[in-house]
């Protein structure tokens, strides 16, 4: 009897979430930027985009795991809409090329900054949820000149349970 209870359970609560579309997901492209706005407010963030776009951003940091970027075109219309805070958006950023300028309009403000002044490197933190399980910190490291030398993810301290003590 129990095994059955806890088996129908699982399959419920998985069917349950299957129909939970996230809210950047409730959007098609060509929709106007003035839907998307009513949704989810003003834009905390808004970055020119090489086209001629603007991308708005709705970020969650510094204690969320969530930025919501929308890709407008010059006629206020969405091209794309999209969590950018996670592991194939980060994994685009390319080592040798890419700017500050290209990791801000791509993920927004990060949680933290930080200089290392032997690495001669800036470092910009932001967090995420990996797999919508594992709390983490992804870490883009640039040197003096701005240019990306430098990626790594590490577990979020905010959730480890043996350092909450500490902060």
């Amino acid at each position: 009897m129990f095994t059955r209870l806890s088996t129908a359970l699982v399959c419920f609560g998985a069917v349950a979430l299957a129909g939970c579309a996230q809210p950047w997901q409730q959007f098609q492209p060509g929709a106007d930027q003035s839907a998307v706005i009513s949704k989810f407010g003003p834009p905390r963030e808004v970055y020119d985009l090489p086209d001629g776009g603007k991308r708005l951003m709705w970020p969650t940091q510094p204690m969320g795991e969530t930025t919501t970027a929308a890709d407008v075109d010059g006629s206020g219309k969405v091209q794309s809409l999209r969590q950018v805070l996670q592991p194939n958006e980060f994994y685009r950023a390319q080592i040798g090329s890419w700017t500050r300028n290209d990791v801000l309009v791509n993920f927004g403000r990060p949680v933290e900054t930080s200089y290392f002044p032997l690495m001669k490197r800036e470092v910009w933190t932001y967090r995420y949820l990996e797999d919508n399980v594992w709390y983490m910190m992804y870490s883009f490291y640039f040197d003096d000149s701005g240019v990306l030398r430098l990626t790594q993810k590490t577990p979020d301290p905010l959730h480890d349970p043996d350092r909450r003590s500490f902060f």
